[in-house]
C-alpha cells in the first residue's frame, strides 16, 4: 500500500473509531441524562399520557386532570380554584412546566418517583392503568378562603401557621391567578401565559413566600424580645429609660411618634400597646446592631425558609447606629416576607419554641397508601419561655385595649401588634399595612397569623394595621378555631 493510501485508511479508522466512542457515550453513559431531559419530547408525552396525582385539602382534592384534544400530550392539569389556591400549588403546564408543589412533588404526581416503585411493579402484573400519587397538605380550606376573600382586590398576603406543629393552614396572596388558563400548549395557552406576565399587578407574584416588605411596627416585637433576652429590661411593666423627644444616634434627627401617646419612659408593654416608636429606636440601639442580628437569627431572619417551596430571606442587616434604630422599629433596610413575621408570632405563642414551616403532612400511592409523613421539627428556641410570656401578655395588652381592638374574638384570647410600614423615597408611596398575631383557647394556640395589605386604593390617613389588616387576621383565625369545634 502506497503512502497516500495509508494515510487516508488511517484517517478513516480514526473517523470509525470516533463514531463509536461517541455512539457508546450516548448510548451508555449519557443515557439516563438523555431520557429526563425536559426537551425530549418523547418524556414529555410520557409525562401526560397518564392522569396526574392530586393535590388534596381537607381530604378533597383541589386539582385535577382532563383530556387534551387535538395533541399528543393525553392530559391537563385543571384547579378546581385556581385564583384561592395558586400560591399554594403553583402551576402545571404542558408548555411552561411547573412551579412549587406542583414542580416540587412532580415525582409523586406523575407516579415516577422511587417511592412508588413497588406500585408500579405491581401494576404490571394487575395491568391496572398508571396513575401519579397524591399530596396531602397542611391547609385549611376555610381559613384559605377567609385569608383571601379579607384581602379581596387589595394587593397583600396572608400566612397562618399552627404554632405547635409549624404546619402551615393559610397562605394567600392576592391579586392571584388562574394555572387552568395555560396547563395546555396552545397559543391561547402561551397568550394567556404572557397577560399574566406582563400584568403591572404581578399576579403570579407569591407575595406570601417571595415579596419582602419592611415590617413596620410589627417588628417592635422582636426588638422588645431583644430587650428581654439580653438583660435590657425584665419587668415589662416598669418604666424604660425612654427620653422624649429622642434623638437618632449620631445625628440632630429626633425620632417621631404617630400622634399624642404616652411615650415617655414608657413601660415595654405600654411601649408596645400604643406602639412608640422612640421606646423601642432606643431598646434597639441599646441592644445594638450585633445582638439585634442574633436575636433575629433565632426567629429565622437572615436565610432563606423551605416549606418545601422556597421563601426568600428576611434580612436585618449589618447597619450604622442611627440605621440600627429605625431598623429596630421596622423601617431602614428591614425587610421580611409575611411567612417569616408568622414564624415571629407562631415563636412567640409557642412559648419560645420555633417551628419549622411545612406544607406536605403525606404522600399517598395511588391506592391512598402513605409513602411518607411528615414529622414536625423544632428550628430552634426564639426566646425561653419566660420571656415569651411576657411577650404573649404585651400582645395580649395589644388586642385588649390598644391599637389592635379589630382583631378581638368572643371567649377567645388574642394577642397581636399592628404596622403602618413607611416606604419609598422619603416616605412618598403608601404605607404597608401590616398585623400579626395568635389565638388561645384551652387547649394552647392552634394559630399565628401574618397579614401584610397594599391598598394603592385607599386614601392615606386610612391606611393602618389595625384598620385594614387586624380584621382579616381575625377572620382567619376564627376560621381557624371554629373547624376544630
Amino acid at each position: 500500500m502506497n503512502k497516500p493510501l495509508r494515510r487516508i485508511a488511517l484517517f478513516c479508522g480514526i473517523l470509525v473509531l470516533a463514531l463509536l466512542i461517541r455512539d457508546n457515550w450516548l448510548q451508555y453513559v449519557r443515557a439516563d441524562e438523555l431520557n429526563s431531559h425536559k426537551y425530549n419530547r418523547r418524556v414529555q408525552i410520557e409525562r401526560y399520557a397518564h392522569e396526574r396525582g392530586d393535590i388534596i385539602v381537607d381530604g378533597k382534592a383541589i386539582t385535577g386532570s382532563v383530556e387534551t384534544k387535538d395533541s399528543d400530550f393525553t392530559y391537563k392539569r385543571v384547579w378546581k380554584d385556581g385564583p384561592l389556591w395558586a400560591p399554594v400549588t403553583g402551576y402545571s403546564s404542558q408548555a411552561f412546566d411547573s412551579s412549587q408543589l406542583e414542580s416540587l412533588e412532580d415525582d409523586i404526581l406523575t407516579g415516577n418517583s422511587d417511592q412508588l416503585f413497588f406500585d408500579r411493579t405491581l401494576s404490571m402484573f394487575t395491568g391496572d392503568k398508571k396513575t401519579g400519587g397524591n399530596i396531602v397538605t397542611t391547609l385549611n380550606g376555610d381559613a384559605q378562603k377567609a385569608a383571601f376573600d379579607g384581602l379581596g382586590d387589595k394587593k397583600g398576603a396572608v400566612v397562618a401557621l399552627d404554632p405547635k406543629t409549624g404546619a402551615v393552614l393559610a397562605l394567600a396572596s392576592t391579586p392571584s391567578y388562574d394555572p387552568s388558563v395555560f396547563a395546555g400548549n396552545s397559543m391561547k395557552d402561551s397568550d394567556n401565559r404572557q397577560k399574566l406576565l406582563q400584568d403591572k399587578d404581578k399576579p403570579m407574584l407569591n407575595r406570601a413566600l417571595r415579596e419582602t416588605y419592611p415590617p413596620g411596627s410589627t417588628f417592635k416585637v422582636v426588638t422588645a424580645a431583644a430587650a428581654l433576652e439580653n438583660g435590657l429590661y425584665d419587668d415589662i411593666d416598669a418604666k424604660t429609660d425612654s427620653p422624649l423627644p429622642w434623638t437618632l444616634p449620631q445625628t440632630r434627627v429626633e425620632l417621631k411618634n404617630e400622634g399624642s401617646i404616652p411615650c415617655k419612659d414608657a413601660s415595654l408593654r405600654d411601649a408596645l400597646r400604643y406602639s412608640c416608636n422612640t421606646v423601642f429606636g432606643k431598646v434597639s440601639d441599646d441592644v445594638g446592631n450585633e445582638k439585634m442580628i442574633e436575636q433575629t437569627d433565632k426567629f429565622g431572619f437572615n436565610k432563606e425558609v423551605f416549606t418545601p417551596v422556597r421563601a426568600d430571606a428576611s434580612i436585618y442587616p449589618e447597619d450604622n447606629k442611627p440605621q440600627n434604630a429605625m431598623a429596630g422599629i421596622g423601617q431602614a433596610s428591614n425587610r421580611t416576607t409575611p411567612l417569616q413575621m408568622a414564624m415571629v408570632a407562631s415563636a412567640i405563642a409557642n412559648d419560645g419554641k420555633l417551628m419549622r414551616p411545612y406544607m406536605v403532612s403525606e404522600r399517598q400511592a395511588p391506592n391512598l397508601d402513605p409513602v411518607y409523613t411528615h414529622e414536625p421539627e423544632e428550628l430552634g428556641r426564639a426566646v425561653s419561655g419566660e420571656n415569651a410570656q411576657k411577650l404573649q401578655q404585651m400582645m395580649e395588652s395589644v388586642v385588649k385595649d390598644g391599637t389592635g381592638t379589630n382583631a378581638q374574638i368572643p371567649d377567645v384570647t388574642v394577642g397581636g401588634k399592628t404596622g403602618t410600614a413607611q416606604h419609598g423615597l422619603n416616605n412618598s408611596e403608601k404605607p404597608y399595612a401590616w398585623f400579626i398575631s395568635y389565638a388561645k383557647t384551652d387547649n394552647g394556640s392552634p394559630v399565628a397569623v401574618a397579614v401584610v395589605v397594599e391598598d394603592g386604593n385607599a386614601n392615606r390617613d386610612d391606611i393602618s394595621g389595625g384598620g385594614l389588616a387586624a380584621p382579616i387576621a381575625k377572620n382567619v383565625m376564627k376560621a381557624v378555631i371554629d373547624s376544630k369545634k
